[in-house]
């Protein structure tokens, strides 16, 4: 085989493991399995939001972080609908992602779903490819019996009771679009 073909069929098996990492994520928040972390993140990776609410670095850190959102939450059901990778054209071990998706939770006794997107950075690791940066966002988080009068508004997030701007789309809050357009260029 040649190595021009061996680099392709390389890339195409680190896309399906990057795909199945993500789902497994999903997996591993709806059955509170916190002890599966280390197979998703990196020792030293880092989660934050776009509402600033997460800021956590180091697999315990993030373990403390999920523990405290999983007091708060029942029951949860988190769905993908597709993941965008780009490795980096300097380090093979090295991609960036963007995945989109939404969740139905129970939060505080209140039915609620969201509206995700998260953006990664993954690292390959002697274990396979893990997470070593994750920012989540929200398009909106409202109680379901809300969702109707909430979409309009700019602030569609309502995961702590009162009602905050949504992290998206940018083009309503200014966020910087240089990752968009970065992919939109391939």
């Amino acid at each position: 085989m040649s190595a021009e073909l061996q680099a392709r069929l390389r890339r195409v098996e680190d896309r399906q493991e990057l795909a199945e990492l993500v789902l497994l994520y999903f997996h591993v928040m709806d059955e509170r399995e916190l002890d599966a972390l280390p197979r998703i993140f990196t020792a030293d990776a880092h989660l934050g939001s776009g509402d600033g609410v997460f800021d956590a670095t180091g697999l315990a850190a993030i373990t403390d972080t999920y523990q405290g959102r999983f007091d708060a939450l029942g029951a949860t059901f988190h769905y993908s609908h597709g993941l965008i990778v780009e490795f980096d054209a300097a380090d093979s071990d090295v991609a960036s992602g963007t995945l989109t998706g939404h969740a139905e939770v129970v939060r505080n006794g209140t039915p609620m779903i969201v509206g995700l997107r998260y953006r990664d950075r993954y690292r390959r690791t002697s274990d396979g490819w893990r997470i070593a940066d994750r920012i989540m966002s929200y398009f909106y988080y409202t109680p379901a019996d809300r969702y109707v009068e909430v979409m309009p508004s700019d602030d569609r997030n309502l995961a702590y009771g009162d009602p905050r701007p949504a992290d998206w789309p940018s083009v309503l809050t200014g966020g910087d679009l240089s990752w968009l357009r970065s992919l939109a260029a391939r």
